[in-house]
C-alpha cells in the first residue's frame, strides 16, 4: 500500500486532543486532484460535519489548478467525505457529545485515491497549550544535554 502524504494539520495537535482517527476518502474534481498532488491544500482551518446523514469536509482549502480551463474549481467548496453509513452514524453520535469534533490531520493518496485522516478530538485549554510547550521544551533540553555528553 503506496501512501504519500500531501498535507498535514500539525496545528491540529497543538489545539485538540486527539481522541480517535478514521481514515475517510474524498469526492474531488479532476483539478482538485492535480492541485493535490502539486501540493497546493492547507488543512489548517479546516473540519468535518456530519449533515442529514453524510459526512463533509468544510474549509480546506485547495487551491485553484493553473493549467486549468473555466471549469477550474471553487478552492474553499465543502468535500462530501466517503463514509460507510455506520461510521457516519457513529462519528454522527460522538460529535453530538459536548466539546467534540472532526478535524482532518492529513491528506494523502493511498492507492491512486485521496484520503483523509479525521480525529476525533477535544478542544484544549490554554494551561494545557503552555504546559505541552514546556513540556516539549524540557524534551528538547534533555536531548541536547545527552547529545553534548556524547
Amino acid at each position: 500500500m503506496a501512501e504519500r502524504v500531501f498535507a498535514t494539520n500539525r496545528r491540529a495537535f497543538h489545539d485538540y486532543h486527539i481522541l480517535e482517527n478514521v481514515e475517510a476518502g474524498l469526492a474531488l474534481t479532476g483539478t482538485e486532484v492535480k492541485s493535490i498532488r502539486a501540493g497546493k491544500v492547507q488543512l489548517r482551518e479546516g473540519y468535518a460535519k456530519v449533515e442529514r446523514g453524510e459526512a463533509w469536509l468544510v474549509g480546506a482549502h485547495i487551491s485553484v489548478y493553473d493549467q486549468g480551463n473555466l471549469a477550474n474549481h471553487d478552492p474553499d467548496r465543502d468535500r462530501k467525505l466517503l463514509l460507510h453509513r455506520k461510521e457516519v452514524d457513529s462519528l454522527a453520535g460522538k460529535v453530538a457529545q459536548k466539546g467534540l469534533t472532526l478535524v482532518p490531520t492529513k491528506l494523502y493518496f493511498k492507492n491512486g485515491r485521496a484520503k483523509v485522516e479525521l480525529a476525533l478530538a477535544r478542544g484544549k485549554e490554554g494551561r494545557d497549550k503552555r504546559r505541552d510547550i514546556a513540556k516539549r521544551e524540557a524534551d528538547r533540553d534533555m536531548q541536547r544535554a545527552i547529545k553534548a555528553r556524547r
